[in-house]
């Protein structure tokens, strides 16, 4: 998804870095509808009656004009009768022909007045049947603001002038430049992407590459990829170099490796290109097998931060080092494969699937790489990130956007940070054979996962809870209530009567909440069990006490919130 604030903040989290210095500004244009800005809006009926087989997509991209023609050819099998089509696409981007197998419609059997492309068909499909439907369309498609946070294309160029091409849509949807069903269960079984750019420009691609055609003054080429998460299919256009490798897997495997990025930046690209063996063995040793083994392990340079797009994940970081010894925003975006693009949520309001996962990796990865120092202060810088304006999930479906929105409800960026420290908490509480055993179960809907043996996985917080349940033996849904249902914290309360320490959690509504507390006496830790959410333990006069010293718990914490606050009246009071 977006990259995580946090990779891109100040030393301290409290500040948001604008644009990559490639971007170039958007320029006025038709503005979107409100279906086209939103997506997962409701599934209409329509689109619940087909079960989309196969994308071929023709899109030959002209940077000159910033402009687009493209042409769609979807396969559908019927799960119930139809007479109708139904799938998104911006109406910006005018259809000038449409055919179903084969046959031409007259203009008078389609519409989209508000980017929800309605065909009628000329005969109705039986359910178990298939239609083909080819869409002709193209104009010039909607420009991102600031991609990755505001979708659309990116019109950039390189510093010696040659055009730079990008397209970043996980917010407004997949419809902005390709027509789908935006959802994010509407995933083709497989798409084949064709992509015509004016030599000497390359066009790297989802999935595999399958060839690439000389058409004199252009290229195009031809990329498979298989179950594409719909906003991942990208395009990418630009005066690429190639560095190419391949990686042995530990599940007996070969990946490739293919990283494209620009001239001039040799050195650099090498040390990047370095990084991917080690991120993934780290992944298939944690996880399981990278989910795209038989396609690739893709990366392109992008003139805009970073987007998950499957097997080719957007990279403009501009090689920025961190000090972690590993680049955090490449290693999120790739965490992705496995936590949005192999296990996906069925729907927006379980964003934190893919956000908390893929953002808890990083401090995981850090701990691996340079022991508990790092990991310990990746931890406490997403602390302090944590805002607690909203539950991380409502419980009712939502659109991507209304997810990020405050002024709508949306947890924004607690699915990252508050979402990754959860979900810590929990490998702290359940231990780690039991943790990674449910995300295991999770991502590839198998407790042994081997390439080959898996399918990707439609997956709810509902799902989750079931699963860690299902493993552990327990019934663990108050501490999922507590975290994911209800915008506040839990507080600990901890008071000294003489010899005695007593402890009481407050739970947000008064919900049940028996969290273990360790407490460290002196040089011993013991764990006080808090069964019915109340605990106490013998504590010698003069005796040294810590509570949760090894920072276990994800609570409310007064100090943490005063400093935020100080921290934003600084930066308030420094503005001119």
């Amino acid at each position: 998804m977006r990259p995580t604030l946090l990779t891109l903040s100040l030393a301290l989290g409290l500040g948001i870095a604008g644009p990559t210095l490639a971007q170039t500004a958007a320029p006025s244009q038709p503005p979107l509808t409100a279906l086209t800005k939103d997506s997962g809006t409701p599934m209409p009926a329509e689109q619940k009656r087909v079960h989309f087989d196969h994308a071929e997509l023709h899109i030959a991209v002209t940077p000159d004009t910033r402009s687009i023609a493209a042409s769609a050819t979807l396969t559908f099998g019927a799960l119930e009768a139809t007479d109708v089509l139904m799938v998104d696409l911006d109406r910006n981007l005018p259809v000038s022909a449409i055919s179903v197998d084969g046959q031409p419609l007259p203009a008078s059997a389609w519409s989209n007045p508000e980017g929800r492309l309605r065909i009628q068909l000329p005969h109705a499909v039986a359910k178990g049947g298939k239609v083909s439907v080819t869409i002709a369309y193209g104009g010039k498609p909607h420009v991102a603001k600031m991609a990755p946070w505001d979708g659309g294309f990116v019109w950039s160029h390189t510093k010696d002038g040659q055009p730079w091409v990008g397209s970043a849509v996980e917010g407004e949807g997949c419809d902005l430049f390709w027509p789908c069903i935006d959802q994010p269960d509407g995933k083709p079984d497989l798409v084949d992407l064709y992509v015509n750019v004016p030599k000497p420009l390359v066009a790297p691609g989802n999935g595999v590459l399958v060839g690439v055609s000389d058409e004199g003054k252009t290229r195009t080429y031809h990329w498979r990829a298989k179950h594409p998460t719909t906003y991942a299919i990208s395009i990418n256009v630009g005066p690429y170099k190639e560095l190419a490798g391949e990686y042995k897997s530990r599940y007996g495997n070969t990946i490739p490796l293919q990283y494209w990025y620009l001239a001039g930046e040799d050195a650099q690209a090498k040390a990047l290109f370095a990084e991917f063996p080690r991120m993934l063995d780290f992944f298939e040793a944690k996880i399981g097998p990278y989910p795209w083994g038989d396609e690739k392990m893709g990366v392109v340079e992008t003139p805009y931060k970073g987007m998950e797009h499957q097997t080719i994940n957007a990279y403009g970081n501009q090689y920025a080092k961190n000090g972690g010894g590993f680049d955090d925003l490449l290693q999120h975006e790739f965490a992705h494969e496995w936590f949005g693009n192999q296990m996906t949520n069925a729907n927006w309001d379980d964003m934190w699937l893919h956000e908390g996962f893929a953002t808890l990796m990083q401090p995981l990865y850090a701990q691996y790489l340079d022991g508990d120092s790092t990991y310990y202060g990746w931890l406490n810088r997403l602390r302090i990130m944590v805002e607690n304006h909203h539950p991380v999930v409502s419980g009712t479906p939502r659109t991507e956007e209304a997810v990020y929105e405050d002024a709508r409800g949306g947890p924004g960026q607690d699915i990252y940070n508050k979402g990754a420290l959860m979900l810590e908490s929990l490998h702290r509480l359940i231990g780690e054979r039991a943790f990674y055993d449910s995300i295991r179960l999770l991502v590839y809907g198998r407790p042994d996962p081997k390439p080959g043996n898996f399918a990707p996985q439609y997956r709810t917080s509902a799902d989750f809870m079931r699963i860690v349940n299902q493993v552990t033996g327990k019934d663990y849904d108050w501490f999922f209530k507590v975290y994911l249902y209800q915008a506040a914290l839990p507080k600990l309360d901890a008071k000294r009567h003489g010899d005695t320490l007593d402890l009481a959690w407050q739970a947000p509504n008064n919900l049940p909440f028996p969290m273990p507390v360790d407490v460290q006496v002196n040089d011993t830790v013991q764990t006080v069990p808090m069964t019915d959410g109340h605990g106490s333990l013998a504590v010698p006069a003069g005796a040294l006490v810590t509570i949760d010293p090894h920072s276990k718990l994800l609570r409310d914490e007064p100090r943490l919130t005063e400093f935020v606050q100080w921290m934003k009246q600084q930066r308030k009071s420094a503005k001119p």
